[in-house]
Formats: C-alpha cells, structure tokens, sequence
C-alpha cells in the first residue's frame, strides 16, 4: 500500500506559502479557505491529507464522495460538492454533503433545499455562474445569478454563501484574469445590492494565485496537491 503522508503534507505547506505569498501580493489578509479536491483520488490520500491539517476536501460525483467520507468517518471534515449536480443526486447531495457549489438551475435548488433533512444544518450553497459563456459549460448566465441566489435564498434547506466559477482558460495559456476580475465585479455588485454573500469560489491548482489577486475567497486544489488522479 503506498504511504501517501509525507509527499501530500509537503505539498499542502507548500500551497499554503503559495497562498500566503499571493495574498501579500494582492496587500489582503482577509481569510482563504483551501478546498483539497479529491476527485478520482484514494481514500488513502484524503487521509494523509486530513492527518496533515486539512480540513475541506470537494468531490466531483456524489456517490465517491460519500464512500470517502463514510470510510474516513471523521466529524472534523468538511465536504463540498463541487461541479454539475444531476437532479437524480440531489437527495445523495443534500442528506451526505456540507457545502453544494454547483447550484446552477431553479430545479436543483428547490430539489436540494426540499431534500436537506430538518435535523441537519442548511446546506450551504455556491450559485455557479458561467462567467465565460461556454455553451459547453454548466452555470447561469450572470445576468440571471442574482434572480438564482433569491431563489436559493428562498429555500428553507439551503443557505446562500456565494458564488463559484470555472473559468476558461485563455487560448495563450495563460490564467482567465479578465474573468477572474468579472467575478469579483459580480460578486461585489451583488453584496452592494444586500445580497450576504461571504464566498468567492475561484481559481484551482493552475490559477489559484491569479484568482487570490482577483478577490477569491475561496480555491479549489486538486493535482498540485495530490498529484495525478489514478
């Protein structure tokens, strides 16, 4: 069995300087939270990770993710759904996940607020914006996300944190700074309308620092941390 603890605890303090280095950039000390993504990734893996003081991890598909945190069972994790969700897992997503970051249509957000136990905490939901317009690409349109977050608003289930974006990458390569930027436009003309938005969820292992000096509060890291998925 490979011993993942020593190459995945470099690696997280490294991302953490990584991270502290890209907040002085940008003259912030305003918190980030670091979202370690799991996805395709052995529990083995996570494990090393938590032991490591990691304590948010985000998972893809929603029956992984629950095996994971069932084979973990440690109450001082925190789990986010991360990406599409399908209307057939939410139920799986309310009754098993913390956070929901992929709540991109009025369907999924009645379904995941209907589904969310009375005994649990709100699930606390990411409106999904697809800030680049790819047709490809799941997430409301910006000029419909704030009509979405009073809907999720609404619902007794759930509870509004903010929004999340995956970017495309430009064609040179390089970071999506101009959508980063269009996000924190977004998310700072929403609070200014009332909305109590606290999360920016942007960036991943590629743009994570290009995404800090645009305003993230929040970033998404897979590979850097845990290396290739098998």
């Amino acid at each position: 069995m490979t011993d993942h603890s020593p190459a995945v605890a470099e690696r997280l303090h490294s991302i953490h300087e990584r991270i502290a280095a890209a907040q002085r950039r940008a003259g912030s000390d305003a918190p980030i939270t670091l979202i370690a993504v799991s996805k395709k990734q052995p529990a083995a893996a996570v494990r090393a990770a938590a032991d490591a003081g990691q304590r948010v991890f985000g998972e893809n598909y929603a029956q992984e993710g629950i095996a994971k945190r069932r084979e973990l069972d440690r109450d001082d994790l925190l789990w986010h759904h991360i990406g599409p969700i399908q209307s057939n897992k939410c139920a799986d997503i309310a009754a098993h996940f913390d956070w929901a970051q992929g709540v991109d249509r009025e369907k999924i957000a009645r379904r995941l607020g209907a589904a969310r136990g009375e005994a649990q905490p709100p699930l606390q939901a990411c409106v999904q914006v697809n800030i680049s317009g790819e047709a490809s690409k799941s997430g409301v349109a910006p000029d419909a996300t704030e009509a979405l977050c009073a809907l999720v608003a609404e619902q007794p289930g759930l509870q509004l944190r903010g929004l999340m974006a995956i970017p495309a990458p430009p064609a040179d390569g390089q970071p999506p700074q101009a959508d980063f930027e269009r996000m924190r436009a977004l998310f700072d003309r929403l609070r200014a309308a009332g909305w109590p938005l606290d999360t920016l969820s942007m960036g991943m292992s590629a743009d994570f620092e290009t995404a800090i000096a645009c305003g993230a509060t929040m970033v998404r890291v897979g590979s850097s941390l845990f290396g290739a998925r098998t």
